[in-house]
């Protein structure tokens, strides 16, 4: 079961879009490493922005995936990758299937 979620919205600058997409292809390896990251996506929706959602079971494991190596590789690369910060917003999840 999930109660809590991560949505995370990421625009690429322009000559980045491609190793963004890259990026977040390959979190998907750490991201099966956490054993409190239940749901784990990354989606596109146009050629610059990115999300990713995600949902855990409760707050402990959402912080330890906000403290984990995905989100500390996004943030070290972000003024580089990104036309802006990261809009990170904490949810609760209200239904799942």
């Amino acid at each position: 079961m999930v109660s809590k979620a991560l949505v995370v919205k990421i625009i690429a600058k322009d000559d980045t879009q491609d190793e963004v997409a890259q990026f977040l292809t390959g979190a998907l390896e750490l991201a099966n490493q956490e054993a409190g990251t239940v749901i784990w996506m990354a989606l596109r929706t146009d050629d610059s922005t990115f999300w990713v959602v995600d949902a855990f079971p409760g707050d402990t494991e959402r912080q330890a995936h906000l403290d984990g190596p995905i989100a500390a590789a996004l943030m070290e690369n972000a003024d580089r990758l990104l036309s802006s910060p990261p809009e990170i917003l904490k949810a609760d999840v209200l239904a799942a299937k």
